[in-house]
């Protein structure tokens, strides 16, 4: 997604350096995909080698001066949401902001990430529901293939803030895949609207 494929990191007396994914070094990147020799390779990690691997990155890497630390974990509430929420106690952290799609089924998984994250005393910035509609590449008309409002719903159940609606679009997949800036290519969009919203509603939170 970020063209940094094939890149390595390396250790300075400072920590890891992070791999950076712009010239003027403002996005700077860690990913366990870094070290792996092949990028087929699985990570078949129990508990305890995962939270080593969290503890390095949050702590062993030179980050040097940061806006923000954007930290993806994976979907539900497991050994790395834990880790994670071990190794950030000391910092003054934002919050979180937690993504569905619009089935239900997902919904009932994120209605439990917010449950945790009330209970570690994260403060939740907002729901966002991706996959929500389908845009065609034609006539740009979506259309609500997997349902739609299972997130909104959720944030006024939750009382906490609903971010947006991020829909199925060909052309950020695309973008995506070939790690090729969304928002450059398709100024003009309504999904480049939204993620700019969204980004908005996030950093003046």
């Amino acid at each position: 997604m970020l063209g940094l494929e094939g890149k390595s990191v390396f250790q300075s007396p400072r920590g890891w350096v992070p791999i950076y994914a712009d010239a003027e070094q403002t996005l700077a990147v860690m990913s366990i995909g870094f070290l792996l020799k092949n990028r087929d390779d699985p990570v078949i990690w129990r508990g305890p080698k995962k939270t080593a691997m969290i503890k390095l990155f949050l702590e062993d890497v030179y980050w040097d001066n940061l806006d923000y630390l954007i930290i993806d974990t994976p979907p539900g509430t497991s050994d790395e949401h834990i880790s994670v929420m071990e190794n950030i106690r000391s910092l003054p952290v934002l919050g979180a902001v937690l993504v569905t799609t619009p089935q239900a089924v997902a919904v009932g998984d994120v209605r439990r990430e917010v449950t945790f994250c009330r209970k570690t005393g994260i403060r939740i910035l907002g729901i966002i529901e991706n996959m929500s509609g389908f845009v065609c590449p034609t006539c740009a008309e979506c259309t609500n293939i997997f349902s739609k409002g299972g997130g909104e719903a959720l944030a006024i159940h939750a009382k906490v803030p609903f971010l947006g609606c991020i829909p199925i679009d060909p052309q950020l997949t695309q973008a995506l895949e070939s790690g090729v800036s969304f928002i450059d290519s398709f100024e003009g969009s309504n999904v480049t609207e939204t993620f700019k919203n969204i980004a908005a509603q996030i950093t003046s939170s």
